[in-house]
């Protein structure tokens, strides 16, 4: 597994790179190819480590953040977190691991006269062909409330979101 390090706001030395290659290889090699990247991103927010961890694998994308006040055990729980978010959706993931291993209440009807918006991030992602299925299961491996997706079937560009009562929603293009 191809590992990449960034810390904002905090020092970590070379130890804290060899225990967290060790804890992902020891962990997560079970789950996932040597193609596998993990990408760690540790900073400093009010006196605690906030840890992000994204592991791609293929087309899929697993992601985990949590926070302590020690670098290893923020890093821990990321993993844990992963590693419950793989089982949690096993018979969906099947083979997949393997092989390749917008919420309504957020619109509101009107809109307020303003001359200026605070764009505070910008992203930019590569779209990948899948199902409707696949791309709700990613979204729920990401824990965001909706996603973006190229859809397989007929190469539109899609959304899928989780709407309030639970269930899910997708929305196509149309030129009509």
């Amino acid at each position: 597994m191809k590992l990449n390090i960034v810390a904002k706001k905090i020092q970590i030395g070379p130890s804290f790179s060899e225990y967290a290659e060790k804890k992902l290889n020891q962990k997560l090699d079970k789950f996932f190819e040597d193609e596998a990247e993990a990408k760690i991103t540790l900073n400093e927010q009010s006196g605690q480590i906030v840890c992000e961890l994204t592991v791609r694998a293929g087309s899929m994308i697993y992601r985990a953040e949590q926070s302590a006040t020690d670098k290893n055990d923020a890093l821990d729980s990321a993993i844990d977190k992963i590693i419950r978010k793989i089982r949690r959706n096993k018979t969906k993931l099947g083979k997949r691991i393997k092989a390749s291993a917008l919420s309504p209440d957020s619109f509101t009807d009107t809109v307020e006269d303003q001359t200026e918006y605070n764009l505070i991030r910008k992203k930019a992602f590569r779209l990948q062909p899948m199902t409707t299925e696949e791309a709700i299961l990613q979204m729920n491996m990401l824990g965001h409330s909706f996603f973006v997706f190229q859809n397989g079937e007929n190469g539109t560009i899609n959304i899928v979101y989780r709407r309030v009562d639970g269930d899910y929603a997708l929305l196509e293009p149309s030129t009509e």
